[in-house]
């Protein structure tokens, strides 16, 4: 899976003042308007520039392609549960089959059961093993999940997203993405 992000759109990758990105998946990307009106408002410091310019009758600027804000957005420790966020910290696959096609969520301890709609108890599931696994416990219907369903933090999620690059990467973001990873020798 990736991000689907138009070259063609000159959007700018969005640090944060200590010149992270805020998010990697979905990247941290604003539009070429939303930046320049972040430039105007003085809530961002450009970091580097597009070859294209913008200009009106009394005045012309390169378009930024890396911004960083000027105040410090702290990130939050734990990310919000959304179905995305599940998806993603379970890496977008099936947690009983391991496919990546169609996708839902699966409840391990059903809810008539007691289960909650918890971090710990939800899992992305394929539509058919979620059809088949029914309202069964996980030793009745024999499946259990690939890995136990946990709460992430959001380096977690910030890791797992490194996994699923948008398909277009402009060369000025490189110095901004992935700088902690390990180094090929």
């Amino acid at each position: 899976m990736t991000v689907a992000v138009s070259p063609d759109g000159l959007p700018a990758l969005v640090l944060n003042a200590d010149y992270r990105p805020l998010s990697y998946y979905p990247l941290s990307l604003w539009s070429w308007q939303d930046a320049i009106k972040a430039v105007f408002l003085d809530r961002v410091n450009i970091v580097a520039e597009y070859e294209h310019a913008v200009s009106s009758p009394t005045f012309s600027m390169k378009l930024p392609s890396v911004v960083s804000l000027k105040a410090y957005v702290k990130p939050s420790r734990h990310p919000a549960f959304t179905r995305f966020n599940v998806f993603l910290r379970d890496r977008f696959q099936c947690q009983y089959c391991g496919t990546p096609d169609d996708l839902t969520f699966d409840h391990v301890i059903p809810r008539h059961r007691g289960g909650a709609t918890t971090w710990e108890n939800v899992v992305a599931a394929c539509s058919p093993c979620n059809l088949r696994k029914g309202g069964m416990m996980p030793a009745q219907a024999k499946m259990w999940p690939l890995q136990k369903p946990y709460q992430p933090t959001v380096h977690d999620l910030h890791n797992n997203g490194r996994l699923f690059p948008p398909n277009h990467l402009h060369e000025s973001w490189m110095d901004y993405l992935y700088w902690d990873v390990e180094l090929e020798p």
